[in-house]
């Protein structure tokens, strides 16, 4: 989240204006405030299984920023279909893996179980079904011999953060075709 906050600088046609996070705790509300961007948090904890009033409190604040595309990142909550309509088109979503293949979690475990030669990350437009919108771009690593889950996550991680904000630019500017990295 921070990487892409940190590129839409200069001329990037996008600026941040609002993070949020379900993690009161979490780190990247500090630093999006060092940067002086408006945060909040809605812990998702106390909503227990209802869903629709944490995603109600979760609107009601996206809401109010007002954001043109609303961009998820290091978001670990499955939203409803009735959340990801409210912002049909213009939310955006980084992945651990080269979707179609391993959506959900444990990307990088199955990639090695599955003994690919490669792995890496995919930027999507969110739709209803879980990791499954139309894919804007992907970044590749190798898979090394005595790869763990945790070394092929750090390798991914660099990727995700020039994807994300390379693909963010594009989709700002209209473009919508498939951008490949590796």
């Amino acid at each position: 989240m921070i990487a892409l906050c940190d590129s839409m600088v200069g001329d990037h046609p996008a600026r941040p204006v609002f993070v949020l996070s379900n993690d009161p705790a979490a780190k990247g509300l500090e630093r999006a405030a060092a940067r002086g961007i408006p945060t909040a948090s809605v812990d998702h904890r106390p909503f227990g299984s209802d869903r629709a009033a944490f995603e109600a409190e979760l609107a009601m604040l996206l809401d109010a920023a007002r954001p043109d595309i609303v961009c998820l990142a290091g978001f670990m909550r499955v939203l409803t279909a009735g959340f990801v309509e409210r912002y049909a088109g213009r939310m955006l979503n980084i992945h651990p893996s080269l979707l179609p293949k391993y959506k959900g979690l444990n990307t990088h475990a199955w990639a090695l179980e599955a003994g690919d030669r490669e792995a890496g990350c995919s930027v999507h437009v969110v739709t209803p079904e879980l990791d499954d919108g139309p894919i804007l771009g992907r970044a590749r690593v190798s898979i090394a011999s005595g790869e763990t889950p945790e070394t092929l996550a750090a390798k991914v991680l660099i990727q995700e953060h020039r994807l994300y904000p390379a693909v963010l630019r594009r989709f700002v500017d209209g473009e919508t075709g498939l951008l490949e990295m590796s």
